[in-house]
């Protein structure tokens, strides 16, 4: 019997997989009671195998792509978003289209629910869907503000991924606002996806980095400073976290 739609990718997966990566994966993903990814499981294939996967069901059916996000399997679900991104990619030309793959992400964000599956798609999706329709701004920023007011703190991470996007073409806006917002967020991977963000505006003007530190430096949480700040000379890091007291 031949195998399709999501039955195929999974079968295409566990013939990858090894119980030694899934070991690795499931300790490196910090899968333990109390821990940010407590539950989820893994099987064991490497991310650039993950790609050759999608690569072969490219034009997996949103029905089938639904049944790996829904998955316990952690490689089910990034392969499934991995898909969405290339279909996403490949569908430049067709506004539509690009359209209801941005709102079924939206509809399955339960799916996107640990640290590298929002990194390998809020950006590529959301990020890029409204960077490219300015006139659609009001709706943007409607929803980032709906996901950084967020309980859950993958949603959080989606927005600052997502606004990321725009500072690879000079736009700062969103991620400063956002970072205000998540200043005093508790989760240390909004700290590092702030941070990081961050970072990658200073990279752009790192007047407009050091600015925004020279405000909030004094109370952003230690993991956010020191990944903002990672780029700069030795006495630049010395005078931030003097001033954070650190």
């Amino acid at each position: 019997m031949t195998l399709s739609g999501a039955p195929a990718v999974k079968a295409a997966l566990a013939a990858l997989a090894t119980p030694e990566r899934a070991k690795a994966s499931a300790w490196f993903f910090k899968t333990g009671p109390g821990q940010y990814g407590e539950g989820d499981q893994f099987i064991g294939v490497s991310v650039p195998q993950q790609r050759t996967v999608v690569r072969q069901f490219e034009k997996l059916a949103f029905q089938d792509i639904e049944k790996l996000l829904v998955s316990p399997i952690h490689e089910h679900r990034l392969t499934a978003t991995l898909i969405l991104v290339r279909q996403f990619g490949q569908a430049k030309k067709d506004s539509a289209q690009q359209l209801k793959i941005v709102e079924f992400y939206l509809q399955h964000l339960h799916g996107i629910n640990n640290w590298d599956i929002v990194d390998s798609s809020a950006s590529y999706i959301l990020g890029d869907y409204y960077l490219a329709r300015p006139e659609q701004n009001a709706e943007w920023q409607k929803l980032l503000r709906k996901l950084v007011r967020s309980p859950v703190v993958w949603e959080r991470r989606v927005a600052v991924l997502a606004a990321g996007a725009f500072i690879r073409v000079g736009i700062f806006d969103d991620t400063l606002e956002l970072a205000e917002l998540l200043v005093a967020d508790k989760h240390d991977l909004i700290h590092k996806a702030v941070g990081w963000m961050l970072r990658e505006v200073g990279k752009k003007d790192e007047k407009v980095l050091r600015q925004f530190l020279d405000k909030h430096a004094s109370v952003m949480p230690r993991t956010m400073l020191r990944y903002a700040i990672e780029r700069f000379s030795k006495s630049d890091r010395e005078h931030y976290l003097f001033f954070k007291g650190l």
